[in-house]
Order: structure tokens, then C-alpha cells, then sequence
């Protein structure tokens, strides 16, 4: 599989939502020493500073809010690339903060303010619109290196002005994190700055390793994780219901690459084997791209939640398959005729009510796991601060 197909959404799923067409994108370098061009960064009220708050809501019906609060002197910073989002009509986003950027970096990376500084830059990601283009007529080569462009220098940026030495986590998803994997392979892997790397969370993508191995494939000299505080490592998967395992024309969970597999790494139980799920989901009945997630409530009697988030213990656990369907993290729902809570999740691409199941659970591959990526890198940066 072409390491772009998993980027590419579907015209129908789109119809009618884009902004008119823009002017292309021009490839001038883009300042990163402005504050402008970051969605956050530490010491400011920006895009990461709404409110997290979650409620608890248990199988019985109880409801208990966890208050949110941002660590007061975090130890590593957690530096963080988008998926796609943009609507505009240009092969290339502009450098403009619309509402889908700002709402899933609300989604996806808020949260981690609670263990780690927190850096999102702008970036001319390749949008929604350029996506629709067929593959066959083009590579996407020089929308691609504009877009990774972009995140190298900010990541440059952020090493001259900000590291200072300390342990970094590399957070991405989807577009997002197949940028993250290009700047891993040329600028970290077997590099100096590897010894900082605490770990890098790779979501919704086809990282490639060598099947029955955890090292090698997309990367040289940086593992998957596979134990608790275990550092320098990656975590990847790509997330489907268990019941509705990838498809022939799946766009995750399978590479191209003879005699390697699409990486899965359960953040739920790293070594391997079935985990308990810690999810943080969007209360509100928006997903990530804007669109109706189709949960109007969480509670079966109606009742609406008030904080922006939802929490669910107990209701899923997720288990990394490798068949002749691909590599992925199966999802089950645990609920019965007893609970009082809803019985299933959002998270399919839908178009017209039909699910496509090419896409398994993209939308929520971070949401599903959040609690348990941020015990993860809790582990990790314990560890990390030992070792240095």
C-alpha cells in the first residue's frame, strides 16, 4: 500500500462542506519565531486552553465529573502534528487557525497539558480538497514536502528556542503522524536528539516494521514499546471494531513493503494480549472534522452530559490482531441490557449512513486509548528523568 492512501477521504464524505476555492498555497518558509504560527505553545491562553473536564460515567448510570487541571511545572514537552482537517479549496492549507484546527487540537492534544508543555505548530497540511484528487493522476510529492516542510522547521524552531536539553514526545495522528514518521527517519532516528526522545505516539497510521519484529522498517534504531517505561520507543496502530475487522481495500492496517507488517502497539497493554481501554470522548455530538459523531446522548434515558468530555471505564477493551487481514487494534464494546449507558460508540466515517469500513475507527483512534497514552507517558517520563 502506497504509504498516501490512508490519506485520502472519499469526494461523497465531503460533498457540500468546502470553503471556496483559495489561493494556492505559496511555498515561502514559514516564520516560526511568531507566535501566530502555533496553535499552542507554553505561557499563553491559545487553542489548548479550553476546558478539558470529563464526566465519569459509570455502567449504573452514575455520572462523576473529573476536574482538569494543567500540570504546574511539567518535565517534558509533548510537541504535536495534526491530522487532516482543512476544508479549504487548495491543494495546501493557509497558515490560518480555522475552527477545525483548533477543535481537534481541543480533541486530540489538549489533554496532555497535564503531563507535558505543550507545542502544536500551524502547517500547510495537505487538505481535505487536495485528497479528493485520484492518486492515479498524481503523487502528491511536492503538496507532501510542502506540508513536511512546514513541521520540520517548526520542529527546528522548537529545538533552538525551547528544548533546552529536555525530553520531548512526538504526538500525531492520521496526516499528522505520517510527517512525524518522515521527521523521526531523517532528523531523530540515529541522531544526538534520539537520547531525548521519551517516546512518540504514531496514531491512525501504517508504520512499517519487519514482521515478528518490533525495530527496523520505517525506523533503524527506534523500537516499538512493548513495557512500562520503556523510552525512545514509538506506540502505532490504527483502530477497527472487532466485528468489523480491515477489509480487502483497507486503507489501514497493511503495508506495501514485502516481509514487513503494519506496526500495532496496544497502549492498553503493551506486551501484548487484551487491555481495558481508558477512552476520552467528545460530549458534544461533533468529531473531529466537524462532522455529526451521532451521539446525542451517552446516557440510554436521554440525559445530556455538561462537561466537554466523556469518560467511560469498563466499556471497551482492545486487543492488537495480526491475521490475513491486516495488523490493527480490535475494539470490543462491553455492554449489556442492564446498562444504563449507551451501548456503542462513534467513531466509523459514514457517508449517506453507510459505513466505510476501509476506514475502521479513524476518527477516535486517539480518543479511544487518550487515558491510557497519558499513563503511558507518566510511566515514560518517570523512567526518562531516572535515566538522565
Amino acid at each position: 500500500m502506497k504509504d498516501t492512501r490512508f490519506l485520502v477521504l472519499s469526494a461523497a464524505l465531503l460533498a457540500g462542506m468546502l470553503a471556496p476555492l483559495a489561493a494556492a498555497a505559496q511555498p515561502a518558509a514559514v516564520e516560526y519565531r511568531a507566535d501566530a504560527s502555533w496553535l499552542c505553545r507554553p505561557g499563553r491562553t491559545d487553542a489548548c486552553s479550553r476546558d478539558q473536564t470529563a464526566t465519569r460515567v459509570e455502567a449504573d448510570g452514575t455520572l462523576t465529573v473529573e476536574p482538569f487541571k494543567p500540570a504546574d511545572t511539567p518535565q517534558v514537552d509533548c510537541f504535536y502534528v495534526y491530522p487532516t482537517v482543512s476544508r479549504q479549496r487548495a491543494m495546501n492549507s493557509s497558515l490560518d487557525a480555522s475552527a477545525a484546527e483548533r477543535e481537534v487540537v481541543h480533541q486530540q492534544f489538549a489533554r496532555f497539558a497535564s503531563r507535558c508543555r505543550l507545542f502544536a505548530p500551524l502547517y500547510r497540511q495537505m487538505t481535505l480538497h487536495a485528497l479528493m484528487t485520484p492518486a492515479a493522476s498524481r503523487n502528491f510529492a511536492a503538496e507532501g514536502d510542502l506540508a513536511y516542510g512546514d513541521v520540520k522547521a517548526a520542529w527546528n524552531d522548537y529545538l533552538a528556542r525551547d528544548n533546552q536539553g529536555r525530553g520531548f514526545v512526538l504526538i500525531g495522528h492520521s496526516q499528522g503522524a505520517r510527517w512525524l514518521t518522515r521527521l523521526i527517519r531523517e532528523e531523530i532516528d540515529g541522531q544526538p536528539v534520539q537520547s531525548s526522545m521519551v517516546s512518540a505516539l504514531l496514531m491512525g497510521s501504517n508504520l512499517a516494521v519487519p514482521k515478528g519484529a518490533d525495530v527496523g522498517g520505517a525506523f533503524k534504531n527506534v523500537p516499538l514499546c512493548r513495557k512500562a517505561g520503556q523510552t525512545g520507543c514509538v506506540v502505532a496502530y490504527a483502530s477497527f471494531r472487532a466485528n468489523a475487522p480491515p477489509p480487502a481495500q483497507t486503507l489501514f492496517g497493511r503495508v506495501a513493503e514485502p516481509g514487513q507488517s503494519a506496526a500495532c502497539v496496544n497502549p492498553a497493554a503493551l506486551a501484548g494480549g487484551e487491555g481495558a481501554l481508558m477512552p476520552y470522548f467528545s460530549s458534544g455530538n461533533t468529531d473531529i472534522v466537524g462532522m455529526p459523531s451521532r451521539i446525542a446522548s451517552w446516557l440510554k434515558n436521554g440525559q445530556k452530559i455538561d462537561t466537554p468530555f466523556v469518560t467511560t471505564p469498563g466499556l471497551l477493551t482492545a486487543e492488537c490482531v495480526s491475521n490475513e487481514q491486516g495488523d490493527y487494534l480490535a475494539v470490543t464494546t462491553h455492554a449489556s441490557a442492564a446498562e444504563q449507558r449507551i451501548d456503542h460508540i462513534a467513531g466509523d466515517v459514514t457517508v449517506g449512513g453507510v459505513v466505510l469500513k476501509a476506514w475502521g475507527l479513524h476518527l477516535v483512534d486517539v480518543h479511544l486509548a487518550m487515558g491510557n497514552l497519558l499513563s503511558l507517558v507518566d510511566q515514560q517520563t518517570a523512567a526518562f528523568l531516572e535515566r538522565r
